[in-house]
């Protein structure tokens, strides 16, 4: 049971959909979500002049000097913002400046006093993260909002492209793409190897490569602790290198460069495209929380989260570490509400949000996964099953092309007349894996690869070998 004022939180989240884009474009692509604006001030950064002159301390602690424009760009915030904490370093005898006045604060160089160094340790054992200022919970939030899965526009044609040279069944694809429209969650079921996981995975192919650009910052400020979240290895980013989007220099800079301009975006977010990341038979609780680093002193975010605006995959669910019933549990509230709730090391709950397409896929049976409960909650439950006879035929019509061999029919009447039962039905990937085997033997044999009669049969009795009653 959740506490009341976690209950609350996710009621008011709830209640504030996410708002409806203006214009839609073709295929998948939405109405392009604006970057968040540069901060005008500490207030609108959401920065206090003392939290800010820490991360300068330790800047400077780290590089031994640096000029006022070097870290406005370290911090990714405009330089009046910097010079704000500049001042009261100087003023709290922290910081000189060493050389450098053409251009004013803009151009000095500054390094640290004794007193300052002083400082910067004990704010380094207290939190040791450099780099760019977090931005606050509430603007997260607000963005993840405003760039929400939820109503993306999802056209038959751009989805059947994201599915070339993969044979479906009919109907999936409307299925799929009204599941993609919902921007709510998918569960993917059915016996294995008739393609669930290479379903899922061009989903969110199609999502990251069709589904517009989002923001996601590299840093949050929560309730005072920090949270990485941007992640190098995991999203990719659109805005070119961080260097590139800075356009402060130490030659160019002039008054007017330095006033604030409104149309500047705020270079403590990154430009990316939606993210697509996979979990297994890894996954834990443990991970779907906020990792501390009890060293550092600061959080990472955990994978669901970095996924925020885009696709979270879920594969061979039920087979994870933990009981799957722990894992829905844990999702009950996060997938009805689209907020979850992370614990800091204080024990400390803070509500985050959850704007993501969860996809789950399994080939176990999903009442011995779920209750009716938490049935309720995947709202999009799409059965895989076995290919129909027709539907085999073009898988393998299309894998021998791939493969540059002559496709017969009577392969697949020999397989249904000689393994195919209604115990043993086909599975979809059977074409790809006895076309894998019959060429393995060809090259071994020194043959021109061939799929006669000869070669599926004894392909198929490789393959279909019965591993049951196999002892020493």
């Amino acid at each position: 049971m959740q506490p009341a004022s976690m209950a609350t939180d996710a009621a008011q989240w709830a209640a504030s959909p996410p708002p409806a884009s203006p214009e839609r474009a073709s295929g998948l692509e939405a109405a392009r979500v604006g970057a968040p604006t540069a901060p005008r001030s500490l207030r609108e950064a959401g920065l206090g002049v003392g939290q800010l002159s820490d991360l300068t301390l330790k800047l400077l602690y780290l590089h031994g000097a640096l000029a006022g424009y070097e870290i406005a760009q370290e911090l990714r915030l405009p330089f009046p913002l910097v010079e704000e904490a500049l001042r009261f370093m100087k003023e709290q005898r922290c910081a000189e400046v060493t050389s450098g006045d053409s251009l004013g604060p803009v151009s000095q160089r500054f390094t640290l006093t004794e007193l300052g160094r002083i400082r910067a340790r004990d704010v380094f054992e207290q939190c040791r993260y450099v780099g760019p200022a977090p931005v606050p919970l509430a603007d997260y939030t607000a963005q993840c909002r405003a760039q929400s899965v939820i109503g993306i526009d999802c056209r038959a044609a751009s989805l059947s492209k994201a599915f070339g040279g993969f044979v479906l069944p009919d109907g999936l694809l409307d299925e799929l793409g009204t599941a993609v429209c919902s921007g709510r969650s998918i569960f993917l079921f059915g016996p294995p190897g008739n393609g669930k996981t290479e379903i899922a995975r061009r989903l969110g192919r199609y999502l990251h490569e069709s589904g517009g650009e989002v923001f996601v910052p590299y840093a949050v400020d929560i309730d005072g602790a920090i949270m990485t979240l941007y992640d190098p290895a995991l999203h990719r980013a659109t805005d070119g290198s961080p260097a590139e989007q800075d356009p402060l220099s130490p030659t160019s800079m002039s008054l007017a460069d330095r006033a604030y301009n409104e149309a500047a975006p705020d270079r403590r977010w990154r430009r990316i495209r939606r993210p697509v990341l996979l979990s297994a038979g890894e996954l834990t609780l443990e991970m779907l929380d906020l990792r501390h680093h009890p060293g550092s002193g600061y959080y990472t975010a955990p994978l669901h989260i970095k996924a925020n605006g885009g696709v979270f995959l879920i594969d061979d669910f039920g087979r994870q570490i933990i009981d799957p019933r722990e894992l829905l549990n844990r999702w009950i509230l996060p997938l009805e509400d689209r907020v979850d709730f992370l614990s800091l090391a204080t024990g400390r709950k803070v509500a985050v949000p959850f704007e993501q397409i969860t996809v789950f896929s399994t080939n176990l049976e999903p009442d011995s996964l779920m209750d009716e409960a938490f049935s309720r909650r995947l709202r999009h439950k799409i059965r895989i099953g076995p290919p129909s006879r027709d539907m085999l035929e073009q898988i393998f019509e299309l894998i021998c092309a791939q493969q540059g061999l002559a496709f017969d029919r009577a392969t697949v009447d020999y397989l249904y007349s000689h393994h195919y039962t209604e115990l043993r039905p086909p599975r979809s990937s059977d074409p790809r894996d006895l076309v894998e085997i019959a060429g393995a033997m060809c090259r071994f044999r020194g043959e021109s690869p061939r799929l006669d009669q000869e070669i599926v049969s004894e392909a198929t009795r490789r393959f279909f070998c019965p591993l049951q009653g196999v002892s020493g």
